[in-house]
């Protein structure tokens, strides 16, 4: 068992208080993602884990241990960092094993675990080469390797793909997807990058100020953001957020009593349609200020006679009708409508 939980976790820096208050249960064999904005203490959270962060009040609770104060070799925990943190005077091989050697593990264990972690990682022609040889994501496999070798309690990621080209960030998403699946190991993963959150995570949770705004899947966040920081923060582009005067012209009535013309308004990009006849609500006209053709979709950046921003995701032949400068209508879905109250940001039901 190997299920991580924080209780009432707190963390100060000397007046300054980042966490507060934290709870979070992470399963056993569970990935789960941290994702928010700079600063919003998610690596503190994850350092918290490893050890390298004190606890100022609360429990960590490792595989049903209270964790607090043992030290980070006593804790089981593999660590993957932005950098690899690769020793540049030692070979793949030494890299690899140096976690076994320093535990005086026997030679012949060692020499199986490395080839272990080398056939998963196809790392077996890399093997007497130094850090300087290999490619930004051969780094990062030898890193991953040197993690999975010691059998952890769980894994932890600090924004480990954010020096990678964005083909080779994909590329290493998907094998340290496999990897975790293959290994059933419990994985926490910090990111600010909102795509690897949904593409990565059985549960994400959205931090932001030390707390948790939400937590959830990927399909509950992207389709129930519980409030409109979760709502601005997942997908990609954002969520639209309206305010009560931003519906123009002869729009249906129900869309206004949605949110009691006092509340905002979500919808997301797909669901605003652009010189729409399909049925749908009409809400006003807007003006085209720039298109992105990306072949497979189009996303329509429009203003309105309000000024307010809006951006619309459709499909690829739009871009032959629709020209930056034009003016065009604007439909939506109403049973892809968001409601959230203005005050609070929280969602309404």
């Amino acid at each position: 068992m190997s299920e991580i939980r924080f209780r009432g976790v707190g963390k100060h820096y000397g007046d300054v208080e980042v966490i507060t208050g934290f709870d979070l249960r992470i399963h056993d064999g569970e990935f789960m993602v941290l994702v928010g904005p700079s600063g919003c203490a998610k690596s503190t959270t994850l350092r918290m884990i490893a050890g390298l962060e004190r606890i100022t009040s609360g429990e960590l609770l490792i595989a049903g241990k209270r964790a607090n104060e043992l030290l980070p070799a006593e804790r089981n925990i593999s660590m993957v960092f932005q950098s690899y943190a690769l020793f540049p005077n030692m070979s793949v091989r030494e890299n690899l094993s140096f976690g076994l050697r320093v535990r005086k593990t026997d030679s012949a264990t060692v020499a199986s675990e490395v080839d272990r972690v080398t056939g998963l990682l196809g790392l077996g022609d890399l093997l007497d080469r130094k850090p300087r040889q290999l490619s930004g994501g051969q780094a990062q496999r030898v890193a991953l390797g040197r993690a999975m070798i010691r059998k952890p309690n769980a894994f932890l990621f600090d924004e480990p793909l954010s020096n990678l080209d964005a083909e080779l960030r994909v590329q290493m998403r998907g094998e340290i997807i496999e990897m975790q699946r293959k290994l059933s190991t419990t994985t926490v993963y910090v990111t600010h990058d909102q795509v690897e959150a949904m593409t990565m995570g059985d549960r994400i949770a959205v931090m932001n100020k030390g707390c948790i705004m939400q937590l959830g899947s990927p399909t509950e966040l992207y389709r129930r953001p519980a409030n409109t920081f979760v709502a601005g923060f997942i997908g990609s582009p954002r969520m639209n957020l309206l305010e009560p005067g931003d519906l123009l012209g002869d729009c249906d009535p129900t869309v206004g009593i949605a949110h009691d013309r006092t509340g905002k308004l979500g919808i997301r990009p797909e669901h605003l349609l652009v010189e729409s006849d399909d049925g749908a609500v009409p809400i006003g006209d807007a003006r085209v200020t720039r298109i992105e053709d990306l072949g497979h979709e189009v996303l329509i950046h429009l203003r309105n006679a309000r000024g307010t921003s809006l951006t619309a995701r459709t499909g690829g032949r739009i871009a032959e009708t629709v020209q930056s400068g034009q003016t065009v209508s604007l439909a939506l879905r109403f049973d892809c409508l968001h409601s959230f109250e203005t005050a609070t940001g929280e969602r309404l039901t």
